[in-house]
Formats: C-alpha cells, structure tokens, sequence
C-alpha cells in the first residue's frame, strides 16, 4: 500500500508539473496575441542584461586568460630547449660552464614559478567569480515561470470575478491559488533584486584584481629573468675574451639540392661574380694588412664591400601551376569555404568542447565561422587536415583555436 500511495504522489506530481507547463505555454500565447497583459519590471530587465553582459565578458576574459596561460607553457618548453642546446654545445674546457648550467636551471625553475602563480593568482579566482553565475541564471529563469504562473492566476482570478455567473467557491480557491503564486514571485523577485545590482558592481574590483595579478606577477618574472640574461651575458662575455684571439672558419655546406661532381655547373649569382662556395672568416681582433695590401684601400663602408650572392631556386611557381593548371580534382576534396592551411608551431590543448586539441605540426584547414559575429580576436575556425581526410565531416571534426600557436603554409 505504501509503494502505491508513493507511486500515487509521483504520478499526482508528474500531472501537476504538465499541467503547469501547459498553462504557462497557454498564458505566454495569449500575452503575444496581446490578448492578456503581462507583468513588467523594467529595472529588472535591466539589472538581467547587466548580468548577460558580464557574464560574456567575464567567460572571454577566461578563455583568453587561459590561452595566455598556454602561451606561458610553450614559452617555457622553448626557454628550455634553448638552454639544453646551450649545455650539449658548451665544451668542458670552456670557462663558466657550470654557471651556465645553473643559469638554466634557475630559468627553468623561474617560468616553473611564474607559471603556477598566473594559475593560483588569477585563473583560479577567475573560475570561483565566474562558478556564481549558473546558479543566479537558473533562479533568473525560474523566476521568470513563477511571474508567468502569477501573471496566470491572476488572469484566472480576474475572469471568475467578471462571469456573469460568479461561482463563490471558484473565486475564493482561485484568490488562494493567486494570492499564493504572487507570494513565491515576489521571494524570488525580491532576492534577486538585491543581488543582481551587488553581482554587477563586484566586476569593478575583480576586474582590477585580476589584472593588477597578472601585471605584478609579469613585472616581477621579468626582472628576475633579466638578472639571470644578464649573469649569462657575463659567462659568455668571459669566453669571448679567452678565446678572442683565435680566428673561426666557417664555410657554407651544399644543399641537398646540389649537383653531383660531373653534372652541369650552377648558374653564377645576378652579379656575375663566380659562382664557388664563400669563405666567411670571423676575427675578434683585426688583423695587420699584409705588405701585398698595406698600399692598398680598405673598403670605407660594408655597402661598398662585395660579397658573392646566393643563388636560391623556387618551384611555387611550377607547384601553383600543376594545380591551378590541372583539373582542379586536388582542390574538390578540401572543406566548403576553404580558406588557406596552417601548421601548428606548439601543442594546443583545448580548454572548451569547441576547441581544437592541437600537436606541433597538425595541419589545420582553415574556414570561415558560420557566424562571423562568434568569431573572437585572436581565434580561427578550421578542422584538421587528418580528421576532414579520414571523416570528411565538418560537423564532427571542426572546432576554434588560437592563431597565434599556428603559422600559415598555405
């Protein structure tokens, strides 16, 4: 009996929530119709667009806080890889070895540090002022159904009254039904009336907070890593003048591209001066003119000095050709609206469900947004090329990312 009697409240409660959302879709026709008037608070329309406004702002300023944050990283990653390819090239014998070391060391721990401070600082206070809003935009919107249910017990009530044929039992059970819809309106209503304006005017402060964070917090970054430029500046200064007499040869390699011994010569530079491999000598110090050229003068500026020119050999034009020139079939597979391709330079990972997840060196096609006015600065719209090659479904496989982590190939 029990479960039945438990049964029987929840089917009673599953009509009542019906039969609630049918009056409210009847009572909405009849205000559009104009044919039922509807309750109107103009400033809390307005305190309710403040709040959209500052919720797009405050949800973009996430977004590009957390690119920022990206960008941080693979700086870092970058820092890093310098100062190791200056450890692996650094000989033994050359003085300040391990204060070059531990240069890189300190630079690493530096970005380590600034990095997670951007995080405690300012993205995590950003996602707690930023966790407030779902809950006041579900109340904006219940609200909203609690004034529709007053605005329709009270038509109800006021159509019983003006019957020609009044029913006292009707009228008293609707004014109890009205008197108690506008009750539950009003506690939501007047909640929200108090803290609509004070949500509003916290952004004020949050906003300097936040980016007060981030500025001390790079300000700081940058002048600890020019102390540690500056310490490595000094170590290589102090190379160069051990090893300042000494003259380096450097000579250019061929290319991959150069022809094997007995094929035909390369074509001499635009200047016609000969075509062999320049010998560059890099001297510290300047050397004495030999007696063969102690008569002779020295060049006044590098402008009037020659140096043999480099010959550099282009296919685009044959490329652009083959493509344009041929069928066109290669261009038939690309994504409507193709733009241009890009690579990506850095790995991206995607902070939204709209996001591209990125790898250094992804190929991305690049399209245009459906809606250009959802497009933010800084963000292109495409799919990569992996994806479209394997699903040829826009749908499934297109998604946002950063411009800036990407460079254009095409």
């Amino acid at each position: 009996m029990a479960e039945m009697g438990s049964k029987g409240v929840t089917a009673g409660k599953i009509a009542s929530n019906v039969q609630k959302k049918l009056t409210r879709a009847q009572e909405k026709v009849l205000q559009k119709l104009g044919k039922a008037d509807e309750t109107k608070d103009e400033q809390f329309e307005q305190c309710v667009q403040n709040f959209n406004k500052q919720l797009t702002e405050g949800t973009r300023l996430q977004k590009d806080l957390r690119t920022y944050l990206a960008s941080v990283k693979a700086m870092h990653e970058a820092s890093k890889k310098l100062n190791e390819c200056l450890q692996e090239v650094y000989e033994p014998d050359w003085p300040g070895r391990d204060e070059a070391n531990k240069i890189a060391e300190n630079n690493d721990l530096l970005w380590l540090d600034y990095h997670q401070k951007l995080v405690d600082q300012a993205l995590l206070t950003m996602d707690t002022y930023l966790g407030q809003f779902p809950d006041i935009k579900s109340r904006i919107a219940k609200r909203g159904r609690k004034l529709v249910d007053y605005d329709s017990a009270r038509h109800h009530y006021e159509s019983l009254q003006t019957a020609k044929k009044k029913d006292e039992a009707k009228i008293a059970k609707a004014e109890e039904e009205l008197i108690k819809a506008q009750k539950v309106f009003e506690e939501m209503n007047v909640d929200l009336q108090e803290e609509l304006p004070s949500l509003w005017n916290s952004r004020v402060g949050f906003y300097v907070n936040t980016f007060q964070s981030i500025a001390g917090l790079e300000e700081n970054f940058h002048k600890e890593m020019s102390k540690l430029n500056q310490n490595l500046n000094d170590v290589l200064v102090s190379l160069e003048k051990q090893h300042g007499s000494n003259t380096f040869t450097v000579k250019a390699q061929p290319s991959d591209n150069a022809p094997a011994k007995g094929n035909k010569s390369p074509s001499p530079p635009p200047d016609g001066s000969p075509a062999a491999t320049p010998e560059i000598r890099v001297n510290h110090e300047p050397e004495p003119p030999s007696s063969a050229t102690a008569g002779a003068s020295l060049p006044k500026s590098p402008s009037q000095s020659s140096l043999p020119a480099v010959v550099v050999e282009t296919f685009s034009a044959t490329v652009n050709g083959t493509m344009e020139g041929g069928s066109g079939a290669g261009r038939l597979d690309l994504p409507p609206g193709f733009m241009f391709k890009v690579q990506a330079q850095h790995d991206y990972v995607a902070t939204d469900t709209d996001e591209l997840q990125l790898k250094a060196g992804d190929v991305v096609l690049v399209i245009p947004f459906q809606n250009p006015e959802e497009q933010d600065e800084g963000w292109l719209m495409g799919v990569k090329e992996s994806d479209w090659n394997q699903h040829k479904e826009l749908e499934k496989c297109r998604g946002v990312f950063p411009e800036n982590f990407t460079e254009r190939v095409q």
